[in-house]
């Protein structure tokens, strides 16, 4: 076994030592709150067809085990809960990533890898809640280090970098060593994989919410081989035809450990507000915003231009969705939306929008106009100008919107949006107060995220 100071022993060694003393409580508040998001993401998730889909696979292939497939009666090994959990927390679009970003999904990655083997372990939610800021550390490094490049060779960054976080939430709770994570993040690296096909194919957007599962799968399989005794490469993630060469374009390996243990990176992770793309956030917030403030709606619209980064030209202009997950990543439709529809409710992106002849003919009208690297604002800002039938013309720019760190979601709207994502389950009130409270939990199983049998 080589020795060697690589990147991934340097996040091996700071996630085998990480204890929960060791955490800032700023850090713990937002790994919290990303934790209670995602479990109602989930709860909304386990309940659609493609979840379902993915459940069944789960009873089928996962045998007899104590990790449960979140929203149902079901217990499966852990590996195969991890699948099934990821699909249901990015299911629909509601699970938060980082600001700025680092094509990383925490709680749709690291959560469902953390429950199945904390159940699994019969782990308590502190050991929980310190495994998932250990993998977010990493996780989040590995993201930035790619200096978002993944995408544009047409991989899915989540599915990329997500095993390696997912391995070391599982090694964390299954107690492995700082060999045995290194090993753990060196399977992880041939794990990992998502492409992009489906923004451009016009179908199939389904496979999307299969990365995020195969990414927390992915890194629970990873642990639990390193943990007997199988191998994978130390350099995996700077070394030759490692994660950099093969997946980014001039990447820094600077990134992977910058800052590492002295800056908890967890208070990035950003709550989305809204059940579509992230980078449609802005647009409908602000097109939701100009309709309160002026009384208009779709029908009232002459011409609605949307000013964004080049990113939404080459990965989100998708102006004939044909399946819900297609309209949700695209920012045409999902502005579309916006002026029809209460996009406050996650339900507002489901079908009866995707089938809605309105939405459909502004989305393929609207104009998309690049912003340019000189124009204010990040890779999320955008500029609507809307202009109305009576002559009338608004315009906004947005760089922020509510859930983005430096906008943040207070406890009670997180609570709102949690309970409106959980209405259909009948222990909704039991589990916020339990995640709310998640370091004094003593066993995860005790958690009231299944339904009854």
């Amino acid at each position: 076994m080589s020795t060697a100071r690589t990147a991934a022993r340097t996040l091996a060694e700071f996630a085998s030592g990480l204890t929960y003393q060791h955490i800032p409580d700023a850090a713990r508040e937002r790994a919290r709150q990303c934790i209670i998001d995602t479990t109602g993401a989930a709860l909304f998730g386990s309940r659609l067809p493609w979840s379902r889909i993915v459940a069944g696979h789960a009873q089928h292939c996962g045998g007899n085990g104590a990790s449960r497939v979140i929203g149902t009666a079901l217990k499966v090994s852990p590996p195969a809960a991890a699948l099934a959990n990821g699909v249901c927390a990015h299911a629909f679009e509601l699970d938060g990533l980082r600001k700025p970003s680092a094509g990383v999904h925490p709680g749709a990655i690291l959560l469902p890898a953390a429950l199945a083997v904390a159940e699994d372990r019969e782990a308590g939610g502190r050991d929980l809640l310190t495994a998932f800021v250990a993998g977010a550390e990493v996780m989040f490094r590995i993201g930035l280090a790619a200096k978002q490049s993944t995408e544009t060779l047409g991989f899915h960054a989540p599915g990329v970098n997500g095993p390696y976080g997912s391995a070391i939430v599982a090694g964390k709770l299954l107690g492995l060593s700082a060999d045995q994570l290194t090993q753990a993040l060196g399977i992880a690296g041939s794990m990992g994989g998502g492409l992009l096909n489906f923004a451009k194919a016009g179908n199939g957007a389904m496979v999307k919410r299969l990365h995020m599962g195969r990414a927390a799968e992915a890194g629970v399989v990873a642990a639990l081989l390193a943990r007997d005794g199988y191998e994978g490469p130390d350099a995996v993630l700077e070394g030759q035809y490692g994660y950099l060469e093969s997946y980014a374009r001039d990447g820094d390996v600077t990134l992977l450990t910058k800052d590492l243990g002295t800056h908890f990176d967890i208070v990035h992770a950003c709550l989305k507000r809204y059940a579509c793309h992230i980078t449609a956030h802005t647009p409908v917030q602000s097109l939701q915003e100009l309709r309160a403030e002026h009384g208009f709606d779709g029908n009232d619209v002459a011409q609605l231009t949307i000013h964004a980064r080049h990113k939404v030209m080459s990965h989100h202009d998708i102006r004939e969705p044909r399946d819900v997950a297609g309209a949700q990543y695209s920012v045409p439709f999902c502005a579309a939306i916006a002026l029809y529809y209460d996009v406050n409710d996650p339900l507002a992106f489901a079908d009866t929008a995707l089938n809605d002849a309105k939405v459909r003919a502004l989305a393929r009208t609207l104009k998309l106009v690049e912003m340019q690297d000189s124009e204010a604002g990040g890779a999320w800002s955008s500029r609507v100008v809307v202009d109305l039938r009576d002559g009338r013309s608004f315009e906004r720019f947005a760089e922020e919107f509510k859930g983005t760190p430096a906008s943040p979601l207070s406890a009670a709207e997180l609570k709102t949006k949690f309970m409106r994502m959980t209405g259909a389950h009948e222990r909704a009130q039991e589990l916020h107060a339990q995640l709310v409270a998640l370091e004094s939990l003593p066993d995860c199983r005790a958690l009231a995220i299944n339904a009854p049998a």
